[in-house]
């Protein structure tokens, strides 16, 4: 027998019985929804996890801080100097160092002011911020230009001004980062002793204003005051640039944020409190970050709170899939008995078949394909009916209940789809085995004298 005429009368022994096929392929179809839409929102919320972690940052980041270590019989810091850079660079998989050279500074324009920190970052780290205006300043450019996030402007405020409402948004300061300079103050110390009337050594002589350095803005971190990114609180300048200029304001008093000898003197080198290793992969992340760490540095990466996320969503992901599994179990054992039923109402056809010198195998593949037939028809409106459920997730309950989330909390991927189908059409024919099975065990004279 020719595999089309086994596919033809298979087909039509299930068209004979259209409202049992039917009940049975409901069966089938509610089975596949409830696994493909149980886990497309696990799939959803693991994505949804991941894209929050990284909007705190990139995931091949990892930040580097400070450590300590033991020398003989003493504790001494462990200082991040750019001898330590290059060896960060020389560990495998690591594409990039930035250290950042963080300096706090006193901002005026107009009527208002902020206490801010001012960052300075190699070129390579300001290509990877993303700009709503302007551009990041040029490398080698004499002049220290500033990138600004798009949130520090919630940190200024008029001094004179009795209502201090930091962090609101409803009225946000009249300041203007592009088009008007600011007045940047570095000597912090200098400026709130002349403030107070400080006087120098000889406690006589008053202690003279710091000078005020002009500076512009070369651009503005991306997004507005209320969204939160990992730029929006900084302002980010050169790195070589900004070490120039301190070097110029404060001469041989020790910088501000820099470690100075047990006599008080400043290192004739720049000691950095932080650095942000860029890895090639997020796969070795963990890697670059244990060496970092053998080193005697403290490491962080937003890869450590993603696997912990993922292992969560994965048990998430499980425990829906298994309760969808349950219903597909019970359209299972529907097939199983359509198909004992079906061998019971053609005894005789059986018979006929065998008394003909009908094959064997070809009596069981005849009943492995209707059962097929069904898997494969509920498995493909289950496919159907959890796009249609997956919609109304996301259209109606996610938009209400979740209305920050910037994706879809049911997630249905084509590689689900052809799994959930396959995975059907294997249920069916798996369901479909015994009752085959028994189908070719019937004996033939039997089989044609059973009414």
């Amino acid at each position: 027998m020719r595999f089309s005429d086994l596919l033809s009368m298979s087909a039509n022994n299930l068209r004979r019985r259209k409202l049992r096929t039917f009940l049975t392929v409901l069966g089938v179809w509610i089975g596949t929804a409830s696994i493909v839409v149980m886990v497309s929102l696990g799939i959803g919320f693991n994505q949804l996890t991941m894209d929050q972690i990284a909007s705190y940052g990139s995931l091949t980041e990892i930040s580097v801080y400070s450590g300590e270590r033991m020398n003989q019989d003493s504790k001494d810091s462990k200082y991040m100097t750019d001898d330590v850079i290059r060896q960060f660079e020389k560990i495998e998989h690591v594409k990039a160092v930035s250290p950042l050279l963080q300096v706090n500074v006193l901002m005026k324009q107009g009527a208002y002011e902020s206490n801010t920190t001012i960052t300075g970052v190699t070129q390579e780290y300001m290509k990877d911020i993303p700009l709503k205006e302007g551009q990041i300043p040029e490398a080698g450019d004499n002049e220290l230009k500033m990138v600004v996030g798009n949130m520090v402007i919630r940190d200024f405020y008029n001094p004179k001004s009795s209502n201090r409402m930091f962090g609101d948004t409803s009225n946000l300061p009249d300041i203007d980062f592009m088009n008007r300079p600011m007045f940047v103050i570095f000597d912090m110390d200098a400026y709130y002793q002349a403030q107070n009337g400080g006087t120098a050594s000889d406690g006589k002589t008053p202690i003279k204003p710091p000078k005020k350095y002009l500076l512009h803005t070369s651009g503005l971190v991306k997004g507005t005051p209320e969204e939160y990114n990992n730029y929006s609180y900084s302002v980010y300048v050169d790195i070589d640039t900004l070490k120039t200029q301190l070097k110029q304001i404060f001469k041989k008093k020790p910088i501000p944020n820099q470690p100075t000898t047990k006599k008080g003197k400043p290192y004739n080198y720049f000691i950095y409190n932080q650095s942000v290793i860029q890895v090639d992969d997020m796969k070795n992340v963990a890697l670059v970050q244990k060496a970092v760490s053998d080193m005697g540095f403290q490491a962080n990466s937003n890869m450590e709170w993603l696997e912990q996320s993922q292992k969560q969503a994965k048990m998430v992901q499980a425990l829906l899939g298994g309760i969808g599994a349950v219903s597909l179990f019970v359209a299972a054992i529907g097939i199983a008995n359509t198909m004992m039923m079906s061998i019971y109402e053609r005894t005789k056809e059986i018979g006929i078949l065998k008394v003909l010198g009908c094959d064997m195998n070809v009596i069981r593949n005849m009943f492995l394909l209707e059962s097929g037939f069904i898997g494969f028809f509920g498995g493909v409106a289950g496919i159907a009916f959890s796009y249609g459920i997956s919609f109304l997730i996301n259209k109606f309950l996610a938009s209400r209940f979740m209305p920050d989330m910037p994706g879809d909390l049911s997630q249905i991927p084509i590689w689900l789809s052809t799994t959930a189908i396959g995975f059907a059409i294997f249920v069916g024919m798996a369901a479909g085995f015994f009752p085959a099975l028994r189908a070719m065990k019937l004996s033939p004279l039997a089989a044609i004298r059973n009414e």
